[in-house]
């Protein structure tokens, strides 16, 4: 197997401000991986072999209840650390990661956890920071799930969104991966027939705007008006 060139890691920030040797060294036992459009990268219970970092494309983490109720968890963009179940002391991944969109990522097994994280504590840091977002961001989903009417729930997850992987466009901010009402339901705790009910409402307003597996911010100012509750929701409530 060739060597990674260090130069495809170069603007990770988890890897910023490591030196050509260091880089090297932490290459040495990753490989790169190509996952194929909704390929599943790890799955929900498997044993934790390996931990990852995306170089390019967009991977979708989802969870099964033990109803059987399927939960869109998080997306995870270019540049990010993911499957670090070591980091919290898990032995089986928690969840499924599937490739939204051909995707590439480095691989390194596991067991180069605890050595690369004691040789370079900037990785150990990157990955705290990256499980605190994670707890962060589960933990205002958990709040808005139990507060806030269905509404405000998917203005806040398609804002999220289009902060974490939005692109301007002519129209507006369209979120760069393909995505779905069943998504977007599967990520706010609701229905489908809800979440297609509060999008059509909010295109002929000018809100949003929809295709086949995409979704344009057309005003994300007054999506977050509506997110923070100071606008008027005109979708069902639930």
């Amino acid at each position: 197997m060739a060597p990674i060139n260090r130069s495809i890691v170069a603007n990770i920030p988890i890897f910023a401000g490591l030196s050509a040797g260091d880089l090297d060294e932490i290459l040495r036992d990753a490989r790169s991986v190509r996952y194929p459009k909704d390929s599943s990268v790890f799955d929900q219970g498997a044993e934790a072999h390996a931990f990852f970092v995306l170089l390019h494309g967009h991977l979708r983490v989802e969870k099964t209840t033990p109803q059987g109720q399927q939960i869109v968890v998080r997306y995870v963009s270019a540049g990010e650390l993911f499957g670090v179940a070591q980091a919290i002391a898990l032995r089986n991944y928690p969840a499924t990661a599937i490739a939204v969109v051909d995707s590439v990522a480095l691989s390194w097994p596991s067991t180069a956890w605890t050595r690369l994280t004691a040789r370079f504590p900037t990785i150990a840091a990157g990955a705290l920071q990256t499980v605190g977002d994670r707890l962060q961001d589960t933990q205002a989903r958990v709040l808005e799930m139990s507060s806030e009417q269905v509404e405000r729930r998917v203005a806040h997850a398609l804002l999220r969104l289009a902060k974490q992987a939005g692109r301007k466009v002519e129209h507006g901010v369209e979120i760069d991966f393909p995505i779905s009402r069943q998504d977007v339901a599967e990520m706010t705790g609701t229905t489908l027939h809800t979440v297609s009910r509060i999008l059509s409402a909010w295109e002929q307003q000018g809100l949003v705007e929809g295709g086949r597996q995409r979704i344009v911010l057309r005003d994300p100012h007054k999506l977050f008006g509506l997110a923070e509750g100071h606008g008027k929701p005109d979708g069902e409530r639930g």
